[in-house]
């Protein structure tokens, strides 16, 4: 018997094409869904995406803001295209949403819009939650309780009672549906990646704790204007420290006074606070502020020299001195320059 082809039968033919037809028009409302329009009068609109919400509140949400006007065909497009759960949480500017395709798209690759936080060197961890408080709307509070919650302190892998001195100075993107948790891993984190294992370890070759290393780095940033004379700086505070001297830093007064940066006044000086270097010996119990990279590198790496004094010129640098007699003469030239300062401002 000869073999007859399926497709030669007169039967095989119209199942073969009835078949065909079935998939073309299931491929046609498959594409119109897709394609399908959304009758608005929008440009472009901004839409903001809660996180974990679902495709369904996602969608009602669109409706609500008159972006969808065919709410079931958006929702079988996004299904069509498997991209259920594919959409992110943030705010993002819709152009031209004038069909489904358009704005799943745009949904799924689009990025979010994000805020521009820049955080300075020498910030505290209080004018820190203030910025973030006024730029992205957190109330600052939630971040300094944060930043003294010892599990997420521990979680961070920074051992200290709060987050001050590691909350890391750099120009920062957030979306602003970012939590305050999330804001601060991201800080600890851009802390983490610029302060490695090595420097660390370099820390501890010089005797000092993380803690003690971040601390004196603090102190160098709350005294230094500019970047050449941070590792002098660094130098007389480890010259002080190996002859068991009391540091007289200015930075750790300023953090103690309530109406701080202001000039100091002798009262100041007789603060009963462990982080008055005036009274007490050694460094301070903390950081007094959030240092940058070079006044840590500075802290790690101090000049090599015999300076144990420093004091102001008058133009953001400093003179420094080795002996109290050479300190003495420099702060009478510092107190001249400062008169005559005065008497050209009256």
């Amino acid at each position: 018997m000869g073999h007859i082809s399926f497709l030669n039968h007169p039967l095989g033919k119209t199942i073969f094409f009835f078949l065909g037809f079935i998939i073309l028009t299931i491929v046609a409302f498959q594409g119109t869904i897709v394609f399908w329009p959304q009758d608005n009068r929008f440009e472009s609109v901004q839409i903001e995406i809660s996180k974990g919400a679902s495709l369904l509140s996602i969608s009602n949400s669109l409706k609500n803001q008159h972006i969808l006007t065919n709410e079931k065909t958006f929702l079988m497009a996004v299904k069509l295209l498997g991209h259920e759960t594919n959409i992110p949480a943030g705010k993002f500017t819709l152009l031209d949403p004038k069909t489904n395709l358009r704005i799943i798209k745009q949904l799924v690759t689009g990025k979010p819009i994000l805020k521009k936080v820049t955080l300075l060197e020498g910030w505290t961890m209080k004018k820190i939650a203030g910025v973030l408080e006024s730029e992205l709307g957190i109330n600052k509070m939630d971040i300094l309780s944060i930043c003294t919650n010892p599990i997420f302190i521990k979680n961070q892998g920074i051992s200290s009672k709060t987050l001050e001195g590691f909350l890391f100075p750099e120009t920062y993107f957030f979306q602003e549906s970012d939590s305050p948790e999330e804001i601060l891993s991201q800080l600890t984190e851009e802390y983490n990646n610029n302060v490695p294992k090595e420097l660390k370890n370099r820390a501890d070759s010089l005797g000092f704790s993380e803690l003690e290393m971040i601390t004196l780095a603090s102190i160098i940033e709350g005294e230094a204007i500019y970047n050449s004379e941070r590792s002098t700086i660094s130098a007389v505070y480890h010259n002080r420290l190996k002859l068991g001297m009391k540091l007289q830093a200015d930075p750790t007064i300023q953090y103690i006074i309530k109406d701080s940066p202001r000039r100091l006044l002798n009262k100041d000086l007789k603060i009963d606070s462990p982080y008055n270097t005036y009274l007490h010996n050694g460094l301070p119990p903390a950081p007094v502020n959030n240092p940058g990279k070079a006044s840590i590198l500075a802290a790690l790496f101090p000049e090599e020299n015999e300076f144990l004094y420093f004091v102001a010129r008058g133009d953001g640098y400093h003179t420094f001195s080795r002996t109290q007699e050479e300190h003495n003469r420099a702060k009478r030239e510092f107190q001249k320059f400062r008169r005559k300062h005065r008497k050209k401002r009256g």
